[in-house]
């Protein structure tokens, strides 16, 4: 039996959920036929068969998490060596989870407890990590499991994150993990745009002319190497707020097209996002990162940079404010901007001027 396992799925992206099998155990299928949907990096995706053949077994079910080089179909008649054999045991579904679950911020102290508490909490399903210990010197009595597991039985079992979400805390503790992040914060005095501006694409515009004045901020940094890449083509990541999570899908070469090309672009995207139809390509890639949260609340922000990228523009709700102009008390339409960045490779002074610069495109009429 031959063994086909779940490919690289590149970004550093290490497992995936099974959404749908298309075909079953026993049936014959041509090569690039549909295998199975699998969601991650915020995508689902389609996996073809690699090669023509007869299903012999099928590894896994709708729900299972997998991880990058488990089995996912074995292949009869195809040969006599397993290709690319698994060695050790395969672990699948939601017992990956509980087995090894993912730290999100800073280690955990150390627990203290007796062995007659930490009896207790194995057979009450108490994670002690969960606990606030209430005994001496900090440590967990048998109260303190008690209380936590009423506390459980009344809102019920944790429920998974899945898909999208389980990607997002992926990268939030990647960046948590890694980034130094720093945050500059200022307005633009947006009183001399015309009615029906479209905004996101003037906040495009934008990074664009921020980007040509310190170039540093439209880069990939690698912390383990201590080397960075400063990029020429600006691939700006849009976040998109759904009800399934956040999806970052990217505007290509930004600097090279137009307003109404933009436009098309950003539709077509958002549609896809909807529809859950976005490919995994265009999820990926982005140098800079906007983040237009003032669509549905907020002044100002410390955006999340994920790595490699370096920098992320915050923009939040435009309101009416009193400004000095010409050493007089006018009211003008304003935008609280926020660019947040790593600080391991980019200065203060680098964001400063990007943040001038994009204040100073906005400003503009045109």
């Amino acid at each position: 039996m031959k063994i086909f396992k779940l490919p690289d799925l590149g970004e550093g992206l290490q497992e995936a959920e099974i959404v749908e099998w298309h075909i079953a155990s026993g049936a014959e299928v041509q090569a690039d036929q549909p295998l199975l949907s699998v969601e991650t990096a915020k995508a689902v995706v389609e996996i073809p068969a690699p090669y023509s053949g007869r299903i012999a077994r099928l590894y896994g079910k709708a729900g299972d998490i997998v991880h990058v080089g488990a089995p996912l179909v074995g292949f009869e008649g195809a040969g006599e060596g397993d290709t690319g054999a698994v060695v050790g045991e395969v672990r699948t579904g939601t017992k990956v989870m509980e087995e090894a679950p993912l730290s999100v911020g800073a280690p955990a102290a150390r627990v203290k407890a007796t062995p007659a508490v930490r009896a207790l909490a194995q057979r009450l399903e108490v994670d002690l990590a969960m606990v606030t210990p209430s005994g001496p010197d900090g440590s967990i009595t048998a109260a303190d499991v008690q209380r936590v597991a009423k506390l459980l039985a009344e809102v019920g079992p944790a429920e998974p994150l899945r898909g999208v979400r389980r990607a997002m805390a992926q990268n939030m503790a990647l960046a948590n993990s890694e980034v130094a992040p720093a945050t500059v914060m200022d307005d633009a005095d947006i009183h001399a745009w015309g009615p029906g501006t479209d905004i996101t694409i003037r906040l495009v515009r934008a990074i664009i002319a921020g980007c040509r004045k310190e170039p540093a901020l439209n880069a990939w940094f690698d912390g383990r190497a201590m080397a960075r890449r400063v990029l020429k083509k600006i691939d700006v990541g849009i976040a998109v707020d759904t009800p399934d999570g956040l999806f970052v899908p990217v505007l290509r070469d930004v600097g090279s097209r137009d307003a109404k090309d933009l436009r098309r672009g950003l539709d077509r995207m958002r549609a896809d996002v909807v529809a859950r139809k976005i490919p995994p390509e265009e999820l990926r890639g982005n140098t800079i990162t906007l983040s237009n949260f003032g669509m549905i609340a907020g002044r100002y922000a410390a955006p999340v940079i994920i790595p490699p990228t370096v920098a992320i523009l915050g923009a939040g709700r435009i309101l009416d404010q009193v400004v000095a102009v010409d050493g007089a008390p006018a009211v003008h339409r304003t935008m609280p901007l926020s660019i947040t960045f790593d600080h391991r490779c980019v200065t203060g002074g680098e964001a400063g001027r990007f943040l001038a610069a994009v204040i100073a495109d906005l400003q503009s009429e045109k």
